[in-house]
């Protein structure tokens, strides 16, 4: 049976050469090439940081419009994936067609040190200038850092609004949150990093917020998903800069999730997609990325509450902050400041010394 996608093509698009795949709406003759190339590859290999449950539709989907590619999806921390994907390339062995995950800085940092080939998506006119550079990074999607929240157990009035509300809460009622404040760990989470370190760049304030957590003695974590079970059994009553998505998607199922978007700023993440130099199927790749920034590949994405890097899909209903109050985190070199390693240990040194008193 033909896809949805497949079938509203059908009716704008002509077959590519050599294949029964109609070529997508508006992309040129000339990517019939890459749809039969994919297919003589067969199979698309991705490391990811976005878990398998969550990009289960989007890669059902790509597999049923183009038929005879077969996806290995591996799922790992943003930190794995960078040290496994730079072990690869060393080893000469190969290593993944595709590279997409939320940790912005290390994938600006793998492309900015070569090993990403450029690309230009026929999709790139759909994206706004912030989300693509040098036509080898990507970002796929626009998703907000929230504070999420236990509605069942947390008081009502000690909801924050802002960041400094949150400093002004945990100062004030530290007992009573002492263990049931979670956030990333910078330490050892590459995301982690990148969002504290984000923070800290609009705001220096951020650092008496950090102490003030410190002195609840906050639960650090590397996984989203451990920190939203444990928010949700009430372990924790609030996770700081949780990825919004998880937080979105769970609340779904379970009403005791509640969501904060900070209105003093709310920061943006795209989750960065490439395509490694030494792919051993980047016509696999290219289909997959493109599939990714369509109109369907975003619109599936928007299903798991990952909200849409494109602004021309109307009808998709993903809760997110006023514009006003917005601060993406662009694609691009500006990334690279906080992994020059001097930096990165300066901050992680007064991170410590704040969190764990050394």
């Amino acid at each position: 049976m033909l896809t949805a996608l497949a079938v509203a093509l059908l009716s704008t698009g002509a077959a590519a050469e050599g294949s029964d795949v109609p070529l997508p709406e508006g992309y040129p003759r000339s990517y019939a090439r890459i749809i039969e190339a994919a297919q003589k590859e067969g199979v698309l290999s991705i490391y990811s940081a976005t878990d398998a449950s969550e990009a289960a539709a989007l890669i059902r989907e790509f597999e049923a419009t183009y038929p005879g590619v077969r996806v290995e999806y591996a799922d790992q921390n943003s930190t794995e994936i960078y040290s496994r994907f730079i072990a690869e390339v060393a080893a000469g062995q190969g290593t993944a067609d595709l590279v997409w995950s939320s940790a912005m800085d290390l994938q600006v940092k793998l492309i900015n040190d070569g090993y990403a080939q450029a690309y230009a998506s026929p999709e790139k006119p759909n994206l706004p200038d912030w989300a693509v550079w040098k036509n080898e990074g990507y970002g796929t999607t626009a998703e907000p850092l929230v504070i999420a929240y236990n509605k069942r157990l947390m008081p009502p009035e000690d909801v924050p609004r802002t960041r400094a509300d949150l400093e002004k809460l945990l100062r004030a009622k530290k007992d009573f949150y002492r263990g049931k404040v979670a956030s990333y760990d910078p330490e050892r989470s590459g995301v982690g990093f990148l969002f504290i370190s984000q923070d800290v760049q609009i705001s220096r304030d951020t650092w008496n917020l950090v102490e003030a957590m410190a002195g609840t003695e906050p639960r650090l974590y590397t996984s989203t998903g451990a920190m939203m079970e444990r928010l949700v059994s009430g372990e924790h009553l609030l996770v700081y800069n949780m990825i919004g998505s998880y937080a979105l998607q769970r609340r779904k199922k379970d009403p005791s999730v509640g969501i904060v978007f900070p209105a003093d700023f709310t920061l943006t993440l795209s989750r960065i997609a490439f395509i490694p130099t030494e792919a051993r199927h980047p016509n696999a790749a290219k289909l997959f990325l493109d599939f990714m920034l369509s109109r369907r590949g975003q619109s599936l994405l928007a299903q798991r509450d990952m909200t849409p890097v494109r602004t021309d899909l109307g009808d998709v209903d993903v809760p997110r902050p006023p514009a006003e109050q917005v601060r993406a985190i662009r694609v691009g070199p500006q990334l690279l400041a906080n992994l020059d390693q001097l930096t990165r240990l300066r901050f992680l040194k007064q991170w410590k010394r704040i969190v764990r008193g050394r």
